[in-house]
C-alpha cells in the first residue's frame, strides 16, 4: 500500500516542505506539505520532480574506483566496494600530503553541500584534518562579496539582513530574479506569492535588472539598468539621501561609526555623474531614492546579479548602507537578522574579533583569501603551476568546477594532470570523471534533512527536521557516514568506528560550552551532558546538541530557554507550539511539520562583533575600493555586454539530467535584443559564434526584447558534451558552457568572485548556419 512521509525539498534555497507518495522504496510522487508551517503547500518544477531525480538510473550506487596499469598509468574507473574504495584513499592521499604539505591538498565545495545535513557538518572536520589552507567553494562563483561585505559592516561574515517580505511596504530587488530562482540568501519559500501579496497590501515593487524577467514584469517599476553598474546605481542613491537630508537611521545612529566618512565617500556619485554609465535618468535615480525614504518601511536586496560583477562587494555594501541610511535596517518590515534554532545563544553585545582579508594568499596570482576561502577561478593555476606548495591531490565535495568556475577547458586539463582525486558525487560529471575515487551519497529520499545554513537566511524563524522517508539500501552507507569514514581516511585513521568522528565533534563543541561563561551550561561537566544527548545517529545527536544549546533551547534542563544574560530583544523564547519549554531533538520530532518560532525581529547590537562593537561605515578595505568605482563612472562599453539567467527548471549543473526538467524551450539559448540582432545579422534559430576573454562558443540566437540593447543573455552551468561521463539526459541536451568565455582573470578583487555578469562578448554569425534551436 502506498504511504506517505515529510521531506523538506534539498533542491534550491527555499526548503519548501513536500509530502512524498512512496510504494515500497520508490517514491512515486511529491506534492506540497500543506502542514508545513513554513511553506503551507507551495512546491515548484523541482520539488514536483523529486521522485525522478531520486530514482535515476544515472546516480551512482557503489563506489568507483581508478585502474592503474603496471607503470602506474592511469585506466578506467570501475565499479569497486567501499572497503576498497576507503582503502584506497588512505593508501594515496595521506603519503602526498606527508611529501609535499598539506596545502599540497585542495579542496572544493559546491553548492549542493549546504542542502545536505553531511556537507554541512563535516567539511569543516575534513579540513581540520587535511590543515589545508586550498579551500575553493562556489561561494567565489556568488555569493562571497555579500560575505565580505556583512562582515567587513557587522564583523561577521554570516550576519546577513534579509528583507522582511512579509511585512515590508517597499521591495527594491537588484540583480535578483525570485520567480526563477525561488531566492537566494533569502529562504523564502513561495517567493512569488509573496511579492504579490506584497503588490496586493498597496506595497511597492522596484526591479532593476537588464532583463525583463518574470520578476520585473510583476514590478511597479523596472529599470533596465547597464549590467554590472548597480554598485554605482546604490552610491547615487546614497548621495541623494545625503543631499536632500533623508537620512534617518533611527535608533542605529548610536551603533554606527563613519557617517561622516561615508557622505564624504559618496559625494562625487551624484545621479547626473551616474545616470550616463547605468543608462538611466538621473530623475529615475532620484525618485527612486526619495520613494525608499518616504516609504513607511523598505528593503533593498540584491543578488547574483548585482554580486558575481566586476564592483560585486561594493554593491552588496550599499545595500545595507542604504536599509541602515533609509531607518530600516534591524527593523520589521525592512532588512532583518534572523536567528536560527542552531545559532548560537545569544550572549552580551560589545567588541568581538571583527573580520579581515587577506590573511594569506594563494600561491601563484597571490589572491587574497576571504572567509577562509581562494578564488576558485585560480584552482587551475594552483595545480597547474609548479613549485613549493602546487595543489597535486583534490577533494572535490558535490562540486562541478568544470562547469561553474570560469574556462573549463583549462581546469579539465588540470584536474587530468593529478597525482589523486576523490569526489563525493552521486553523478559521473564532467569534474568527478577525473577522480581516482567516487563516492556516491544515497538518492535524497534515503537522508535526513535539516537546514543548519538556510535557517540563517529565512525571512521567518521557524526550524523542521525530517527523517529519511526510505531505509537505505542494503549495504549503502548514508551520506553522513561517507563524509565520517573520508575523514578517518584522510587523518590516518582510516578503519576506525566512523562513530568517533561525531564524538569528536560533539566533544569538542560542548568542551567550548561548559568554559563559555555565556552558556546555559557553562561548568558544567561534559560527559554528563553527552549522555543527556538523544539521536538514532552522530548526526542527530549532534543536532541535538545545536537545537539545546541554541536560541530557542532547553539549555540540557528544565524551564525556560536561558539567553545567557545577553543584550538581545525579548521575545526569543520557544513558540507556544514547541511541546515544551524549549527546543531540542525529541521535541522538534513531536512536530514532524515544523516548529514556528515567530517573525523576524531586532536584534542589534547582538549580531555584532567588529573590534568597535559597533556598525562601521566606510570599513579601509572599502574606502581602499572606492577610487576603482569612481573610475567607472566614465566607463562607456562600446560593444555587447553577457548576463547569465536562471530558470525555474534548473539550478545550476547539478539538475540537468531530470527529464521532467530538462525539457521545453529558452534553455540554453543567446538571447539578444531585435536591434543588435539586426545589427550584427544574426537570426532567430540559427547560430552565433560568442568571444571573450577566455575563448569562443556557438550557441543558437533567441531573439527577444526582453532583454535591453547593448546586452546579451546565455544561461550558466551548461555544457555536458565531454567524453566519460554518464549523465545520459544532460548530454542529449548539452547546451554550452558559458564560463568558457572566461579566463579567469576578472574578480571582483576584494571577495575573489569571478565576474560571471557583465562582461564584453563580441558575436557575428556562425556558418554553417544550424537547421534548429537547442
Amino acid at each position: 500500500m502506498p504511504r506517505t512521509a515529510p521531506r523538506i525539498c534539498p533542491l534550491c534555497e527555499a526548503t519548501c516542505g513536500l509530502t512524498l507518495t512512496i510504494e515500497g522504496t520508490t517514491v512515486t510522487g511529491a506534492r506540497g506539505d500543506r502542514d508545513d508551517i513554513f511553506s503551507r503547500g507551495f512546491i515548484c518544477p523541482k520539488g514536483a520532480s523529486f521522485g525522478e531525480l531520486d530514482a535515476d538510473p544515472d546516480r551512482l550506487r557503489l563506489p568507483l574506483v581508478r585502474s592503474y596499469g603496471p607503470d602506474g598509468a592511469r585506466g578506467a574507473l570501475r565499479e569497486a566496494s567501499w572497503q576498497e574504495a576507503y582503502d584506497l584513499i588512505a593508501a594515496r592521499l595521506p603519503p602526498i600530503a606527508a611529501a609535499h604539505g598539506p596545502d599540497s591538498v585542495g579542496v572544493v565545495l559546491g553548492n549542493p553541500n549546504v542542502h545536505t545535513i553531511a556537507g554541512s557538518l563535516y567539511p569543516p572536520l575534513l579540513l581540520g584534518a587535511l590543515r589545508t589552507r586550498n579551500l575553493f567553494t562556489a561561494s567565489t562563483l556568488d555569493q562571497m562579496p555579500k560575505h565580505v561585505s556583512s562582515g567587513l559592516l557587522f564583523g561577521d561574515p554570516f550576519a546577513i539582513p534579509v528583507p522582511d517580505l512579509d511585512r515590508t511596504d517597499h521591495l527594491l530587488l537588484l540583480g535578483a530574479n525570485p520567480l526563477e530562482s525561488n531566492g537566494s540568501l533569502c529562504t523564502a519559500p513561495d517567493f512569488p506569492g509573496r511579492l504579490r501579496a506584497l503588490r496586493a497590501r498597496g506595497g511597492t515593487l522596484t526591479v532593476v535588472d537588464p532583463r525583463r524577467t518574470r520578476t520585473a514584469l510583476l514590478a511597479d517599476r523596472h529599470l533596465a539598468v547597464r549590467p554590472g553598474t548597480d554598485a554605482l546605481l546604490l552610491a547615487a542613491l546614497a548621495r541623494v539621501l545625503f543631499e536632500e537630508k533623508l537620512t534617518d537611521p533611527g535608533p542605529l545612529a548610536e551603533l554606527t561609526e563613519g557617517m561622516d566618512d561615508l557622505r564624504e565617500a559618496v559625494r562625487d556619485f551624484t545621479p547626473e555623474a551616474v545616470a550616463p554609465a547605468c543608462d538611466l535618468t538621473a530623475g529615475e535615480i532620484r525618485t527612486l531614492a526619495r520613494e525608499l525614504a518616504a516609504a513607511p518601511t523598505a528593503a533593498v536586496y540584491g543578488r547574483i546579479g548585482s554580486s558575481a560583477v566586476e564592483y560585486g562587494t561594493l554593491a552588496s555594501w550599499l545595500v545595507d548602507v542604504l536599509n541602515l541610511l533609509t531607518g530600516n535596517l534591524d527593523r520589521p518590515g525592512g532588512a532583518l537578522f534572523p536567528l536560527s534554532a542552531t545559532d548560537r545563544a545569544p550572549r552580551p553585545a560589545g567588541p568581538g574579533k571583527g573580520f579581515a582579508l587577506g590573511r594569506w594568499t594563494s600561491r601563484v596570482a597571490g589572491h587574497p583569501e576571504a572567509k577562509g576561502e581562494l578564488p576558485l577561478a585560480a584552482l587551475a593555476e594552483e595545480i597547474e603551476t609548479p613549485g613549493e606548495g602546487r595543489i597535486r591531490a583534490v577533494i572535490a565535495l558535490a562540486a562541478n568546477p568544470v562547469l561553474s568556475a570560469p574556462d573549463g577547458d583549462r581546469l579539465d586539463r588540470a584536474l587530468a594532470g593529478l597525482e589523486f582525486m576523490v569526489s563525493v558525487d552521486p553523478y559521473l560529471n564532467e569534474t568527478s570523471r577525473h577522480a581516482d575515487v567516487v563516492l556516491p551519497p544515497p538518492p535524497p529520499a534515503r537522508s535526513a534533512h535539516f537546514d543548519y545554513a538556510f535557517n540563517g537566511f529565512a525571512v521567518h524563524n521557524q526550524v523542521r527536521y525530517t527523517r529519511a522517508a526510505v531505509p537505505p539500501e542494503k549495504g549503502q552507507p548514508d551520506e553522513s557516514e561517507i563524509h565520517a569514514r573520508l575523514i578517518l581516511a584522510v587523518s590516518g585513521a582510516h578503519g576506525a568506528d566512523p562513530a568517533t568522528v561525531d564524538d569528536l565533534a560533539i566533544g569538542r563543541e560542548l568542551a567550548r560550552a561548559v568554559a563559555d561563561p555565556h552558556t546555559p551550561v557553562h561548568g558544567r561537566d561534559p560527559h554528563e551532558l553527552a549522555a543527556l544527548l538523544t539521536g538514532e545517529s552522530g548526526p542527530e545527536r549532534r543536532l541535538d546538541l545545536r537545537l539545546r544549546l541554541g536560541p530557542y533551547g532547553d539549555g540540557f534542563r528544565t524551564g525556560t530557554a536561558d539567553t545567557g544574560g545577553a543584550a538581545e530583544p525579548a521575545g526569543h523564547t520557544p513558540a507556544p507550539d514547541a511541546g515544551g519549554p524549549g527546543l531540542s531533538l525529541a521535541r522538534l520530532l513531536e512536530h514532524p511539520h515544523g516548529i514556528d518560532l515567530g517573525p523576524l525581529r531586532p536584534r542589534l547590537p547582538g549580531p555584532l562583533r567588529t573590534r568597535s562593537g559597533r556598525i562601521e561605515l566606510l570599513p579601509a578595505p572599502i574606502a581602499a575600493d572606492l577610487p576603482r568605482l569612481r573610475a567607472a563612472l566614465a566607463d562607456r562599453p562600446a560593444g555587447l555586454v553577457l548576463v547569465g539567467r536562471r530558470h525555474l527548471r534548473s539550478n545550476n549543473s547539478w539538475l540537468h539530467n531530470v527529464p521532467a526538467l530538462n525539457g521545453g524551450s529558452n534553455r540554453c539559448t543567446l538571447q539578444i535584443h531585435p536591434e543588435d540582432a539586426a545589427r550584427i545579422g544574426l537570426q532567430d534559430g540559427a547560430l552565433a559564434r560568442v568571444t571573450a576573454d577566455g575563448g569562443a562558443l556557438e550557441a543558437p540566437v533567441e531573439i527577444t526584447d526582453a532583454v535591453r540593447t547593448g546586452v546579451v543573455s546565455l544561461p550558466h552551468g551548461w555544457g555536458h558534451d565531454r567524453p566519460g561521463t554518464r549523465t545520459s539526459v544532460a548530454s542529449a541536451r548539452p547546451g554550452v558552457n558559458v564560463n568558457q568565455l572566461l579566463d579567469g582573470s576578472r574578480l571582483d578583487p576584494l571577495s575573489g568572485t569571478a565576474v560571471l555578469n557583465g562582461f564584453p562578448v563580441e558575436l557575428a554569425p556562425a556558418t554553417p548556419a544550424p537547421t534548429g534551436r537547442n
